[in-house]
């Protein structure tokens, strides 16, 4: 290896000696705030480390990793939604009882797994990313193991995902028996003609689909958000997802696996399915993690319509463009959206402040705090001067770009319908307070600070939209 590849290397090894020092350092000091400290100097020092690589251009290191401007973009979005989730997970696990510095561990290896799975060039490094990704996540569901619905989520997610897991490598499996290669760009030299490359992709993509919750694979998405405390709820529902849409992207992108009129069309009806049965089945909800849970399968099917358009060479730069903005406007809006249930739970209490009721009048008694869950609510329904409005232009030019009119379609009337379930909780949050006393934690300042943030960006960037776009255009020219 080169001194350029170690530079490249920089920002995986930079968290790889975090997660280092930080088991040493727990070792000696059994305390969260040395876990906390350890772990946010650690994903601080990767983010600076994508900063520096940041003017290498492109490069592939023996055929597994690429490391290039979409790496560098989705590892970005990995390490800050990271750095949130460790920051609203401090306190609210600080009520606790036992020790909760392993916490903090669990989520530098899981952000590690996925930076991996955002480079994977190659079904190893691919394999690797996700168990190290998944492995964490199990136990970052079940961490409060003395309430039953987190150890009960961790469950459902170890046994389904262990199955879905088991698909994807059967389905590689068989793709490797037709090309001989377990490479993404080798095995798209060999084309997607043959018996075992169909029925090995189809099975790849059923897996695939289990893991971004897509419809009719979605079943356990609701169960798990619902169970799972809500920090690593907000990190389930950004990172885990984007880690995986990412090795969709660059797998359809080597191997034309959208040139295969079978492929397309599985796409095409995961995403339809998606739009509609999220946006529906999250009309029928009363809790808000399960709600959002519903509005996360939607907005995976959005997603589907920029996947889609890569069948096209000549579409996809937009359809790139497109998923870069709109997984940004996405990871801002749901932490926006889970950081508020955070910072209003207690892990020391009976569960998470996850009833839809339980925000009534939020607006009189915490008026910064219902401010922010607002703007994350219009912006997911696509509210104009907010973040997601942008985002969805992005994608309905693309649909229209591509000529994808069933997706298009799906995307508009799906949208209609989630105003209703969007607008309801902003609804909830203006009326008058009711006679049930108020359980909910009160906040630090530090956290108030990071909601104003992630409110602040939802809205600058959905009134002046030219930075982001740059950003995705200047990852996407590397």
């Amino acid at each position: 290896m080169t001194l350029y590849d170690f530079v490249a290397l920089a920002p995986f090894s930079l968290l790889t000696l975090g997660v280092m020092i930080q088991l040493l350092a727990i070792s000696f000091w059994r305390s969260q705030n040395v876990a906390l400290f350890t772990a946010l100097a650690a994903l601080i020092a990767a983010l600076f480390g994508l900063t520096v690589d940041g003017g290498l251009g492109s490069s592939v290191l023996q055929d597994v990793l690429v490391l290039d401007g979409i790496t560098r973009f989705f590892n970005s979005l990995f390490l800050i939604a990271a750095i949130l989730t460790a920051l609203f997970a401090h306190l609210y696990l600080q009520g606790r009882a036992g020790e909760q510095e392993e916490f903090f561990v669990l989520l530098l290896l899981a952000t590690l797994g996925a930076m991996t799975m955002a480079a994977a060039n190659h079904f190893t490094t691919l394999l690797l990313g996700l168990e190290i990704l998944s492995i964490s996540l199990y136990v970052m569901i079940g961490y409060p193991e003395e309430h039953q619905a987190p150890l009960e989520a961790a469950l459902k997610y170890l046994v389904l995902s262990g199955v879905a897991s088991t698909i994807l490598l059967f389905g590689m499996a068989l793709v490797y028996m037709q090309t001989g290669t377990l490479s993404f760009a080798k095995i798209g030299e060999h084309g997607n003609a043959g018996n075992l490359m169909l029925i090995g992709q189809s099975m790849m993509l059923a897996a695939i689909a289990f893991k971004l919750s897509l419809v009719p694979f979605h079943m356990w998405t609701p169960d798990v958000y619902q169970g799972a405390p809500a920090p690593v709820t907000g990190y389930l529902a950004t990172v885990s997802k984007a880690a995986m849409l990412v090795v969709l992207l660059r797998y359809s992108l080597a191997t034309d696996l959208l040139g295969n009129d079978n492929a397309f069309m599985l796409v095409t009806l995961f995403g339809i399915l998606s739009m509609l049965a999220g946006n529906v089945l999250a009309l029928m909800q009363e809790n808000l993690k399960r709600m959002l849970a519903y509005s996360s399968i939607a907005h995976l099917g959005y997603l589907m319509i920029a996947v889609a358009a890569l069948r096209l060479a000549a579409d996809q730069e937009t359809a790139l463009e497109a998923t870069l903005v709109y997984l940004s406007a996405y990871f801002a809006m749901s932490l926006a959206a889970f950081g508020v249930i955070s910072m209003l739970s207690d892990a020391a209490g009976d569960g998470d402040t996850e009833a839809i009721d339980a925000y009534q009048g939020l607006f009189w008694r915490r008026p910064a705090v219902a401010a922010v869950l607002t703007v994350s609510m219009l912006a997911l329904a696509g509210i104009p001067l907010t973040l997601g409005f942008v985002a969805k232009f992005y994608l309905i030019t693309t649909g229209v770009q591509g000529m994808l009119w069933a997706l298009v379609w799906a995307l508009v009337v799906g949208s209609a319908v989630s105003i209703y379930y969007y607008l309801r909780v902003v609804l909830v949050m203006t009326r008058q307070e009711s006679d049930v006393p108020d359980n909910t934690r009160q906040p630090a300042i530090f956290e108030y600070s990071l909601l104003t943030v992630l409110g602040a960006i939802v809205v600058f960037f959905g009134v002046q939209p030219t930075p982001l776009i740059s950003l995705v255009r200047a990852a996407l020219a590397l």
